[in-house]
């Protein structure tokens, strides 16, 4: 359940933001635009999720979905905590300012996130020895394995963990407590980034909150086979003798994918979980809620029934429907966790079952507007159809922008289709300045019934496909790594969301639901 009054929000991940080491981060900027937030009225930002970034540079795909992500640590604020000095900064590279370029990034803010461990070892910060220990001591459930994983997998020169020797692919108690004896130094490396990251999460969060500003973080439903997760907690997962995947998850052929999407993750044992009470999944849901006030689940359509693939398959076509856990996962997480804030990502071919496991639990689905034109005026994604129980959005991470998609010629489902697609938007939304396209998208989620609306800061900043974070199908650059630059945000930009957002109801002292 979304405990919120009528609202709006923006789609902005952290990487996104302006900063001056090569990706956004939880300085300055980050505040920057909690104020911007709070002065146009929103009540919600949305960010994708905050783990460390796998293969790709792709945060679904990460190497633990309980760690974050390193790089978004701040270096000023290390710097004020005394862990760095301006001479450690040396000559910062010369970044590019709209796009991550992830390798540079990643050279040299390791370089800073190293000195300042060897800072905080050597007592020389105002930081305290007895939090860095509770904190360790409080996250060992996955914090142990994920530390030991991340130098094992350095170590190894970033091989899959089914490639190394036996005793550490097999987790042989003997191999183990040796692996951490002899890289101890790494291994407490680890965890003190992790450390730095919750405390400037926390810090930030707490400062979103007090502005009036809710966080909505990100869920994908599957982790990704070279992880600690699966590493650690291989009997959860359809494995074989060897560690490798004998079925794997993805999607069936649809309209638009003649082959369906074969994704790769490994496949849970739900029956072994839902057996032992679902613990791993009580930890998981219970350690996003520490970070974000609600909870987007991704693909949430996998927990009534999901597409499982032989991982012999080249493709998605050959797989099969299996049920999922339903409501017994939920029924557990609520009795253990309380009432779940969340969203469920409901986007694809939807069952009767899966609209009924979502009103059971009372989370609301999500209607992105750019799907709306493809068919007629029944489109439940057509704002005439929307419902009070909805999170309504002009477009989603995996989406071109609104001006992208508007001037954009190419198309999966081919010329005819996009163009009756846009003379529909066009009649629909009264489009008059197809320059203008973004607003009269903006005005129409913000002016929907949907209880919650979520902006892509794209969309507000009216860029064109150079805006677009991530290709579905496409790996590397420019995935991923999109950042708006402050100049984009102009003074007309930020006052008309301003001024659409307090007209509809949606802003400080907005009408509740």
């Amino acid at each position: 359940m979304i405990n919120l009054p009528r609202c709006s929000g923006i789609l902005l991940h952290i990487t996104s933001l302006p900063s001056p080491y090569g990706i956004g981060d939880l300085g300055a900027s980050a505040y920057q635009f909690v104020d911007f937030l709070a002065h146009t009225g929103q009540r919600v930002w949305q960010v994708l999720p905050l783990v460390p970034a796998g293969y790709g540079n792709s945060p679904y795909a990460s190497p633990s979905t309980f760690a974050s992500n390193p790089l978004l640590i701040s270096p000023e604020r290390l710097r004020e905590a005394g862990l760095l000095r301006d001479e450690d900064f040396g000559r910062v590279p010369d970044f590019p300012v709209d796009q991550v370029d992830f390798d540079a990034v990643s050279n040299y803010k390791f370089q800073l996130l190293d000195t300042a461990f060897r800072r905080f070892e050597a007592g020389e910060s105002t930081l305290f020895l007895a939090d860095f220990e509770a904190y360790c001591a409080r996250e060992s459930h996955w914090l142990d394995d994920y530390a030991l994983f991340v130098v094992l997998k350095y170590i190894h020169d970033g091989k899959t963990w089914t490639e190394w020797e036996d005793g550490l692919k097999r987790r042989r108690a003997a191999a183990l407590r040796e692996a951490r004896k002899v890289h101890a130094h790494g291994i407490r490396m680890q965890m003190f980034w992790q450390f730095l990251f919750d405390l400037q999460w926390q810090t930030l969060k707490q400062y979103s909150n007090q502005r009036g500003i809710s966080i909505i973080g990100d869920l994908p439903i599957y982790v990704a086979h070279d992880s600690a997760d699966v590493w650690a907690n291989a009997k959860l997962f359809h494995l074989d003798a060897e560690g490798w995947q004998t079925v794997v998850a993805g999607v069936p052929p649809d309209y638009f994918s003649e082959t369906g999407q074969r994704w790769g993750n490994p496949i849970y044992r739900w029956d072994l979980m839902e057996k032992n009470g679902f613990p791993w999944w009580t930890r998981r849901i219970a350690n996003i809620l520490k970070q974000v006030d609600f909870v987007r689940l991704d693909h949430f359509r996998g927990f009534e029934a999901f597409w499982q693939v032989p991982a012999t398959e080249d493709t998605a076509v050959n797989g099969i429907w299996v049920d999922g856990p339903g409501a017994r996962l939920f029924e557990v997480l609520e009795s253990r966790l309380g009432e779940l804030p969340v969203v469920a990502e409901n986007l694809g071919v939807i069952t009767p079952g899966v609209v009924a496991l979502m009103e059971q639990f009372g989370f609301p689905g999500m209607a992105v507007l750019q799907f709306a034109f493809d068919s007629d005026a029944t489109n439940e994604f057509l704002p005439h159809n929307y419902r009070d129980e909805l999170v309504a959005y002009t477009g989603t991470h995996d989406n071109d922008t609104v001006a992208g998609w508007w001037f954009n010629d190419k198309s999966t489902q081919g010329a005819d289709a996009v163009a009756r697609a846009r003379d529909y938007a066009r009649a629909y939304l009264d489009v008059r300045d197809e320059n203008d396209i973004h607003w009269a998208f903006n005005r129409a989620v913000l002016a929907s019934v949907a209880r919650l609306a979520v902006l892509p800061m794209q969309d507000v900043l009216g860029l064109r496909s150079e805006g677009r974070v991530n290709t579905p199908g496409t790996v590397g650059a420019p995935n991923w790594g999109w950042r708006f630059r402050p100049e984009q945000l102009t003074h007309e930009a930020v006052e008309r969301l301003k001024e659409l957002t307090a007209v509809y109801g949606r802003g400080e002292g907005g009408s509740a639901v």
